[in-house]
């Protein structure tokens, strides 16, 4: 959560700064500020309650400058959001710092530097770094020193960055369990949280590691790993332009995202299918190695790449390879008992997910035979520590509610499931005709996308409600539970998702006429199954909102369907969650909720 920002340059850094925060907004919104060391080597700093405007509205009034700066936008961990908790804090007028990540001793912390005499303004544990630094600068004058001195103190994660009015000339950064980025540029250097914040001012990167601390100068760079031994990074250009984290003609992220999924679709799919055959070198040099090994796939993630996950686990299983997929959070805390050649396979969109890495850590003594990653970043830290990466080419998504990143994931793991039947008897004839409705994806994609109108309509059924049920099948009970998750996300609509079959076993006493209750009906051997539980919701009065395939014959009464055409089995999860995604979309708004930047979420959870 949270995202950081920070520069060294001749040139004034606070417009960077600010341009970096409201791309990095997604990451947390609650509370934004920002501290300048000024020409006379003083600190400023400007605090907010509040989206980045805020800050920025602040900022127009108050009219602050220096080429030395830190600025950050919060998601509340520890205390309210209010302007004495957002960063950046300080120690006096000796440092001023920001932080992602929690401080698992902080507690402890505090109560030490109370007793000496320090005052805390804020509920934070961020707070306690800042008076620790200004502690040990009593006595070490050194900042990089210091810093390294402080974070052997500190359980927990962090990403942090300090200024201080002693060292006018240069900022120093630590990274442990939570992402930081150096920017390189000519004259001046930059950091950040995340590389799209940067993008305006540099295409090059260093990628701090674990326990990486950083001194920042214009004209220089130097880092120390965990042991205090300097070392180099290696500088990555980056592929992504700014222009791909912009809206454009579009009124909110998630809508441009929804619809540019026929092109990514396309684009991760490119290079590595071709002639009606998967080209498995395209997933790296040591994933044949990887998939003839493999027996058992292990699948980890969290949310929205969970119920990828869920999907792929029926794809899989249907070529004859054994999955279970557990939730990254769960799987950290229990004893797992790991099949023999079993493959690890996590799942995230941002690649800094901080219970998937976790759990990809742990995994390292546990048995496994390697690590597969799906991942939407290719500098992520998830990328970097995985033996394989199968990377989604979906490009910047900003909306927090997920949508072409889950398209991507679900691609991905198609072409997973194609590797892994081939070793299971996958004829070349059959693996073609698989391979053809992939390439036919995009296209199906872009026909549902057309009925945005439709599905426009639909939504005024929902605006006035408070609950939702969805239901499905197979591989369509995880589609529904990212309808659902979609809905309460950015609707505020508490929606659940169940099994078809399962409404009998309790779900179907809620029903009634208040309920409207969602389903996708492709045209497969539990067709009928999910017909005669759709009419055990008509007979309690319950609304159905139904999308389904055009062959499929619908003998019930009192429902609104929209049909979808030329929609492959192989490929159908895929194409019925864009609907879903469409119709969370148009409930939000006609509800007037943000739909961007819901409320108490961020995008990327680098904390536990």
């Amino acid at each position: 959560m949270c995202g950081i920002v920070g520069g060294v340059a001749q040139r004034d850094v606070v417009p960077i700064l600010m341009e970096g925060l409201s791309r990095l907004e997604y990451r947390g919104y609650d509370s934004a500020g920002v501290a300048i060391l000024n020409s006379a080597a003083e600190l400023q700093r400007i605090r907010s309650v509040g989206k980045v405007a805020s800050l920025q509205a602040m900022l127009n009034e108050e009219h602050i400058g220096g080429g030395v700066g830190i600025a950050h936008t919060r998601w509340a961990t520890h205390g309210m959001p209010a302007e004495r908790n957002a960063h950046p804090h300080m120690s006096g007028e000796k440092i001023a710092i920001v932080h992602n990540g929690i401080i698992e001793n902080y507690a402890e912390l505090r109560k030490s530097l109370t007793e000496k005499g320090y005052r805390f303004s804020s509920e934070t544990d961020t707070e306690v770094i800042a008076h620790l630094l200004g502690d040990i600068l009593k006595s070490e004058q050194d900042l990089i020193k210091a810093v390294q001195i402080a974070v052997k103190e500190l359980v927990g994660a962090y990403g942090l960055a300090v200024v201080s009015p002693a060292h006018p000339d240069r900022m120093v950064v630590a990274r442990s369990g939570s992402p930081l980025v150096i920017g390189l540029g000519l004259g001046e250097n930059f950091i950040a949280s995340d590389v799209f914040a940067l993008l305006p001012v540099t295409q090059k990167f260093m990628f701090l590691e674990e326990g990486d601390i950083a001194e920042i100068r214009r004209d220089s760079i130097k880092i120390v790993d965990v042991e205090g031994e300097a070392v180099k990074r290696e500088v990555r250009t980056s592929e992504i332009s700014a222009s791909k984290a912009e809206k454009g003609p579009y009124k909110h992220y998630m809508l441009k995202e929804i619809y540019e999924q026929p092109t990514v679709i396309a684009e991760t799919l490119e290079g590595r299918i071709h002639k009606g055959r998967l080209l498995e070198e395209s997933f790296g040099h040591e994933a044949r190695a990887l998939f003839d090994k493999a027996k058992n796939i292990h699948i980890i993630a969290c949310g929205t790449s969970y119920h990828a996950g869920l999907v792929a686990r029926y794809w899989l299983e249907e070529v004859g390879i054994p999955c279970s997929v557990e939730v990254a959070s769960e799987f950290r805390y229990r004893k797992v008992v790991v099949p023999s050649d079993t493959l690890f396979l996590t799942i995230s969109q941002s690649g800094e997910t901080a219970d998937t890495l976790a759990a990809l850590r742990s995994a390292d003594d546990m048995g496994y035979i390697g690590s597969l990653c799906v991942c939407n970043v290719p500098e992520s830290s998830l990328v970097r520590e995985s033996n394989v990466a199968l990377m989604t080419r979906a490009g910047p998504e900003i909306g927090v509610a997920s949508t072409k990143a889950f398209t991507t994931q679900l691609v991905a793991l198609r072409l997973l499931t194609l590797a892994m039947a081939r070793r299971h008897g996958l004829s070349e004839a059959d693996e073609k005709v698989l391979v053809n409705e992939l390439h036919a994806l995009p296209r199906q994609v872009e026909v549902v996308l057309k009925l945005s109108d439709a599905i426009k309509e639909m939504a005024n059924d929902f605006a006035d409600k408070e609950d939702a049920l969805f239901l499905g099948r197979g591989c369509f009970y995880p589609v529904a539970m990212e309808g659902a998750l979609k809905l309460k996300e950015i609707s505020y609509i508490h929606a659940e998702a169940y099994p078809a079959g399962e409404l009998k076993h309790g779900p179907l006493a809620l029903v009634d006429e208040t309920i409207p209750v969602v389903c996708a009906l492709p045209d497969d051997p539990l067709l009928e199954k999910v017909i005669s539980n759709l009419q055990e919701v008509r007979a309690r009065g319950g609304e159905l909102f139904l999308f389904s395939d055009h062959t499929v014959n619908i003998a019930l009464d009192k429902f609104q369907n929209l049909t979808l055409d030329d929609i492959f089995p192989s490929t159908a999860p895929i194409v019925y969650s864009v609907p879903l995604q469409l119709l969370a979309y148009h409930v939000a708004i006609l509800k007037g909720t943000d739909v961007d930047q819901p409320r108490n979420l961020a995008k990327s959870v680098t904390v536990e």
